[in-house]
Parts: structure tokens; sequence; C-alpha cells
């Protein structure tokens, strides 16, 4: 990886594409691209704490195999590329705790997005942590600590994708995959100033698990480019025989090279109903509506509406504790949980029958009266979060209700397009208070996907968010 000529700037990694062209070309080895990523995780472990597991010795290994491919002149998409991914997705040799503690077995093939990168050519180095079974806009637990925001280290990186943003964010690697049940790649992103894209359901395979978490969990991608998000997207997308869901093939990295022509956008700042308190911070309020002055002056059609969300909760609790349930009877030792996961997985277990096929039956009526603002609009702009990350612990030593309260409070706006499993893409906002960054998502109908991406990258030519690195990075 080169440093910029004559800037004065320190030595700042590459991104995912530019490091592929790099490799093709021989201007750097794969070896070389892999030594230094394992040294970055190395040294900022203590501190940040991204990476649950390592795999050094294969990872070098793949490295200098990937060296001989480019070597002997073969090219693929990502070849030789370090990558991570988060701990919910199985890696051939390596256990999937997914936040726990406890023994967990080596896991005897990769899960279908990892089988795909690897065919791209990528190397994974690890996988990054998440909070227990991915249920929270953080990332702490007894298991294996705090992971920490590169941007303010006394503050999360957000969840449940929170070590696959730290990793990027400080970049140790220039992309990873994260997963998605409520926001866990949007919010994150937001929280570090990444672009973080939530796909269609089913566009990157879940599987081992036909429908993560009853269709809700979908997995996505985390990058500081809208370009290199979506080359991972392209990378990993596709099918396993036994999906449910299988939408036509998109082409991410061209829709990232196109111009979105002049659209209609919504910019929605009313959250869904869900009985507890919440309020969008001023400060976080005012970067979203910035963007959406920018996208007006880029020629866009921007006015104040909101999707009729109804009682979309209803839908979205049987399936998540109804997953969790599911995950706990997975676990070696369901003693050593949190007693939030406990509880959630005894809600799950009565939630389970009837409530779980009712939720499941209300999604086409979500879907009709959701979708009818796309009748007006092309796209809806909203906040990704209501407030900034919070501390490291703010919320990590709650009880279950004061967590449930404190997190909704926090994240209102990400998770109604879980139940909907159309698409959704968080896109840097800037910097609040005391330098900590916030997200605004950009939102669209089902496969709308190549929009919502020409869009993100519109808007980031004009706000070249990519610039900014943490200050410790």
């Amino acid at each position: 990886m080169r440093m910029p000529e004559a800037t004065g700037e320190r030595e700042r990694p590459l991104g995912l594409g530019d490091t592929a062209r790099e490799l093709a070309d021989g201007s750097v080895s794969s070896r070389a691209l892999v030594e230094r990523a394992l040294a970055g995780i190395e040294r900022t472990q203590p501190v940040l704490n991204a990476f649950r597991q390592v795999r050094a010795e294969a990872a070098l290994a793949e490295a200098d195999a990937a060296d001989r491919a480019l070597a002997s002149g073969e090219r693929r998409p990502l070849l030789g590329v370090p990558v991570a991914v988060k701990d919910d997705m199985d890696v051939a040799g390596e256990p999937t705790a997914f936040g726990c503690a406890g023994e967990f077995p080596a896991r005897e093939r990769d899960a279908e997005a990892v089988r795909r990168l690897r065919a791209a050519g990528a190397i994974v180095v690890g996988k990054t942590n998440t909070c227990e079974l991915g249920q929270w806009p953080f990332t702490e637990g007894p298991a294996f600590g705090d992971t920490r925001n590169p941007w303010a280290p006394a503050h999360t990186p957000g969840g449940s994708s929170g070590g696959s943003a730290a990793a990027v964010a400080a970049g140790l690697v220039p992309a990873a995959l994260g997963s998605d049940g409520a926001g866990s790649v949007r919010i994150p992103a937001a929280w570090t100033h990444l672009v973080g894209i939530k796909p269609q359901r089913g566009r990157i395979s879940t599987w081992p698990w036909a429908e993560a978490f009853h269709g809700i969990t979908v997995n996505g991608t985390l990058a500081r480019t809208v370009a290199d998000a979506a080359l991972l997207l392209d990378a990993a997308s596709g099918n396993h025989d036994g999906d449910p869901h299988r939408p036509a093939p998109v082409h991410a990295a061209r829709a990232a090279q196109q111009e979105p022509g002049r659209l209609r956008i919504a910019l929605s700042l009313r959250m869904p109903f869900t009985a507890t308190p919440k309020r969008l911070e001023p400060a976080v309020r005012s970067r979203v509506v910035a963007l959406a002055e920018r996208l007006a002056a880029l020629g866009h059609d921007v006015a104040e509406a909101d999707p009729r969300y109804g009682q979309i909760g209803l839908a979205f609790v049987p399936r998540a504790t109804a997953g969790i349930a599911e995950w706990v009877d997975r676990v070696p030792d369901p003693a050593r949980l949190d007693p939030r996961t406990r509880e959630a997985a005894r809600m799950g277990r009565l939630l389970g029958g009837a409530p779980l096929r009712a939720a499941r039956r209300a999604e086409a009526v979500l879907h009709r009266r959701v979708g009818a603002l796309f009748d007006r609009y092309d796209v809806v702009l909203a906040p990704t979060t209501a407030a900034p990350p919070p501390r490291v612990g703010d919320l990590a030593r709650l009880s279950g209700w004061r967590t449930d309260r404190a997190m909704i409070a926090a994240c209102p706006y990400a998770w109604p397009w879980n139940v909907l499993g159309w698409p959704g893409v968080n896109v840097p906002a800037g910097l609040v208070g005391d330098g900590l960054p916030v997200g605004a998502q950009l939102l669209g109908p089902a496969h709308s996907e190549p929009l919502l991406i020409s869009l993100a990258a519109q808007l980031e030519s004009d706000q070249r968010w990519f610039e900014r690195w943490p200050p410790a990075s």
C-alpha cells in the first residue's frame, strides 16, 4: 500500500478496488497486504478489540497462493485482497460463536457468502466481534470484552456489526461483511463514518440459515466508499440452492459509476410507533437536513414526507425473538448467556407459533402500505439513528427493559426496512459534538439497490466523506 505522494499525509491504506487493481498490476503482493493487516490487528486489538478470531497462519498461506496465482496470470475480482467477516458467518476451520461465551466447534465449511468471497479471490483475515446473537446496537459482552470506536474509543462503534465497522474505519481491512437484522450494518456504519449497504432480502445468501431470524436479517457490506461497498456486494451476492429468496442479479459496482438522474426524494424524520419515548437529537437532525439540502442543490426534488408504518413493530418482535430462541438452542452452554438473551428467548418461544405466522402474513400488507409512498417518490432519506454513538457501557449494563428503551431511543429508524426486506444504504452525514460520526439512510422499494447506490455515489462525489479518517487511525 502506497503513501500519497508529496502531501505530508500519513500513510493511508487503499480501498478495496484500488487494492485489487494494485495486486493485478503487480504493484504490491498479497502477502505484504495480509502481513500489514495482521500487524494492524495486533497493534489495535488491545484498544479497538475488533476481532474475535484472527486467521494469521491460514491467511498468510492463502496470500502466498494468491501471489502464485497472480504471477501465473490468473485474475479474479478480489484475488489476494484481505477482508473480514462478522462472527455470525461460518468460516471453515473456525468456530462461529456469534458473540456468545463457551467452546464452539470449528465449522466444517464456509457459509455461502464466505464461499463466494473466496471464489472471488478474497482472503478472510479474521472474524469480527458482534454482541450476543446480534441483538443490540453496541458490541460489548463478557465473552470478548468491549469493541471501541476508532473515532472516539470511549464510545461504541455500534452494533451488532461493530467489529466489522471498527476494522474498516481504522483501516485494518478495506471492507468487511456484516449482517443487518434491525440496522446492524447501517447503525455501525453511521457511527463510524462508513458506507453500509443493507441489500434486498436474499441478495447475499445467509445459508446455512435459509431465513436468518425469519427473514429480517440479511448480510451486507461496509466500506469507506460507495464503490468499495458495491464491489464487495457483487462479490458476495448469490444464492445457495436452499435459499427461499432469490432476487434477480444486480450489478452494484456498475451502478456506483452511473448517474442516478433527477429523483423525487422524501425527507422522512418521523419515527415509527414503538410506545416508548424517543427524540431525534437536534445535532443529528441538522446533519440529515444538510444532506437533503445538498441533494436538492444537486438537482433532485426533495420534500418532507413519511411512510405509513402503522403498527409495523407487531411484525418485527415475533420474528426477532423467535430467531433468538432458535439460536439459543444451538449454544453449547446457554447458562453463560446474558440474562437479557435468555429473557428474549423465552419471549420468542411464546411468540413462535401463531404470532410468528401472523407477523409473516402481515408483510404483504406492509409492502402495500409503506410502498404507497413510492408512487410519489423514488427514494426516502431518513436519519440512520436518532443520536450519536453512546459511550461504552451505557447500554451494556442495563436491565432487559431498560436496554430495549435505550436502544429504541437511540436507533428507532432502521428496523422497519428489515421487516419489509427492502434495501437501504447508510451514508456518512458528518460529525457532531466532540467529533462523533452520524449517518443518514437512503431507503428504497424492493430491488432498488442500483438506484440507491447511484444516488449514494453522487452524494459521495459532492461530500467526499472518504477523505476524513479517525484522528488516531
